[in-house]
């Protein structure tokens, strides 16, 4: 039996679409109906609404530990996406509880009922910082506590610190460290708000620089890391480092909408963050705009592929193409 947490999300929905059309058993959480219906679509997406019945749902929620109980029966192998994503800085809280707390309480379920594998879905976030010499982040760069980070990049590194943990209790574990996960559905997680924004008049692009992937490549990329020898290691994932001016014109292209025209430079993002924590305080609004996401957004981070091109000799989706591609479904 295989276990996925997250499975209403992005990545946990494609990853059971992917298992159960290769015939595993699979068991995957979620917290309300409601949240079924997200990854129900998205198997509609792909004219795959069969498929979707073989999943076995039962309703848990990772950071509360007796609804956890029943679901580790039998459980083989698990694959832990389930996460909190926010910039919020009034978040912080329920990220750790989420994120830290969660993947603890997922860590010690896989040792107390003998699970064979754990797979975490981190993020390039939780990866280390650069130093003066170095110009590009691998899995070697080491996290510098001095530097900022956002309250989301510091749960998914205490997450990580929970799965070297149960690595060094004898748990067999793999992390995968994907930079931005490009994929169908979901408009209202992770890049799908890029294309909803972009798709509703987007006029700002920057010219910071990360890693992007397209959601099959992780699904395929993690599927065979856990399928194999290759344990206790992290592997970032990314296909490509882009300008985000270039991928928000790639996604206006591909919806045959306008393309963002105004070049939000450090101090216009800078700017805006203010605006934004102003507009939130005053409107008791979440915030859409905080100051490590403003300074991410014209950073130019650029990530190594090698271990895992070199591991297993993976071949990733052009970015610009899967764009086109999915803007059809």
């Amino acid at each position: 039996m295989v276990l996925v947490t997250g499975g209403t999300g992005l990545v946990g929905a494609h990853l059971l679409l992917h298992l159960v059309e290769n015939g595993d058993a699979v068991r995957a959480i979620y917290r309300n109906i409601t949240s079924i219906q997200k990854t129900k679509a998205l198997f509609a997406l792909y004219k795959k609404e069969s498929l979707f019945e073989k999943i076995e749902w039962v309703q848990a929620d990772i950071t509360d530990i007796p609804s956890l109980e029943m679901v580790f029966e039998n459980v083989e192998y698990v694959y832990h996406c389930a996460a909190l994503i926010s910039f919020d800085p009034t978040d912080e809280d329920l990220l750790r509880k989420t994120n830290i707390e969660g993947t603890a309480n997922i860590v010690n379920f896989c040792i107390a009922k003998a699970v064979k594998k754990l797979c975490f879905l981190s993020s390039i976030a939780a990866l280390g910082d650069l130093k003066t010499n170095e110009k590009i982040i691998t899995e070697e760069a080491e996290w510098n506590p001095e530097k900022q980070h956002s309250d989301y990049a510091i749960s998914k590194y205490g997450a990580e610190m929970e799965i070297w943990r149960g690595q060094q209790e004898g748990l067999d574990t793999v992390i995968v460290n994907p930079g931005i996960i490009i994929g169908p559905g979901f408009l209202e997680q992770g890049s799908g708000k890029l294309f909803k924004r972009v798709a509703n008049g987007l006029s700002f692009y920057t010219k910071g620089v990360t890693g992007f992937i397209a959601v099959p490549d992780v699904v395929r990329i993690t599927i065979q890391l856990m399928k194999n020898e290759y344990s206790n290691e992290r592997f970032t994932l990314i296909a490509e480092n882009l300008i985000f001016r270039d991928l928000l014109n790639a996604i206006a292209d591909s919806l045959n909408v306008k393309r963002p025209f105004m070049h939000a430079n450090p101090l216009l993002m800078n700017l805006l963050y203010r605006i934004d924590w102003f507009i939130s305080t005053v409107f008791r609004q979440k915030r859409k705009l905080d100051r490590s996401t403003a300074k991410a957004s014209y950073a130019r981070n650029q990530y190594s592929n090698e271990k895992i091109m070199r591991v297993l000799g993976v071949e990733f989706l052009d970015i610009h193409r899967y764009i086109k591609g999915i803007s059809k479904l």
